[in-house]
């Protein structure tokens, strides 16, 4: 019987796919709760999936587009 293979994810290689993080403060509630506040992750934008690559390809590397630009 042949085994069946996943889809490819495209995973972001900042977060590995764990896109928001829940940081304590160190400060505690008055019910004895932590503070704690959310961070995304700034390279996928909380998404936890990387670009397509064909999206990628298309924008081309950072410098040219900044050459582009000028």
């Amino acid at each position: 019987m042949p085994q069946h293979r996943p889809a490819p994810t495209r995973v972001c290689r900042d977060c590995d796919g764990f896109p928001v993080v829940a940081i304590t403060t160190g400060t505690r509630l008055p019910d004895g709760t932590r503070t704690t506040i959310r961070v995304a992750c700034p390279a996928c934008h909380g998404t936890g999936t990387a670009p397509l690559a064909r999206v990628a390809r298309r924008l081309g590397p950072v410098s040219s587009r900044q050459e582009v630009a000028r």
